[in-house]
């Protein structure tokens, strides 16, 4: 049950699109005792009108600079949420979509860590090789590799931008561990330390 006294424990995944992030927040879920919400960014992008979509997960390019502002917006909103839920003493797990590579540098990260100032952040950074991203998009909505069997330039968009700076007081690689194993890292992580501040550190990077 929530803490009355003690803010809850927030833990943001963070990694591409097929990297396996809500696999993981079921598995939390699912496996830990505690209540752990999931307000995360697979749920924001559902209740985002149509017109205005991707909505929170637009791409690494630069390609709708009309719906940057939003972004913005709509990632401040997110992290608000996130901030009441652990002053309430509720646990959230959030999947996410980290960049800075719009049209022009937003600083979304920076402006989200100032949001969560003074709340336990544990930030994971959610790897996936691109060849294994490359299976997943075929399996789930069978788009493969180009003609001349190169990767897509937006999924090589986001294979390095989502983890730019990289700064994470974890990291899991989805192609080798399963979902409940990374949550069980993940647990180990909560229990034994050392502190995280990963997230923390991402406050002044503007």
């Amino acid at each position: 049950m929530p803490h009355e006294n003690k803010p809850g424990q927030i833990v943001i995944l963070n990694g591409n699109p097929r990297a396996g992030k809500t696999s993981i927040v079921h598995a939390i879920q699912n496996t830990f005792e505690e209540v752990w919400m999931n307000v995360g960014g697979s749920l924001f992008k559902k209740m985002t009108p149509e017109r205005y979509q991707p909505g929170i997960s637009l791409r690494p390019g630069g390609e709708r600079p009309d719906l940057e502002p939003l972004i913005v917006t709509l990632y401040e909103a997110m992290y608000e949420s996130i901030a009441a839920h652990s002053r309430l003493g509720l646990n959230v797990v959030a999947d996410v979509w980290h960049h800075d590579s719009y049209s022009s540098p937003r600083g979304i990260l920076p402006r989200c860590a100032r949001i969560l100032s003074g709340l336990p952040v544990l930030f994971v950074g959610v790897r996936c090789p691109i060849e294994v991203v490359m299976q997943r998009r075929i399996a789930t909505w069978n788009a493969g590799y180009e003609e001349d069997g190169s990767v897509p330039k937006p999924v090589g968009l986001w294979q390095h931008a989502v983890h730019v700076p990289g700064i994470y007081d974890m990291e899991v690689d989805t192609s080798i561990l399963s979902p409940e194993e990374c949550a069980r890292q993940i647990r180990q992580r909560l229990e034994e330390g050392p502190p995280f501040s990963a997230f923390h550190s991402h406050e002044d990077m503007m």
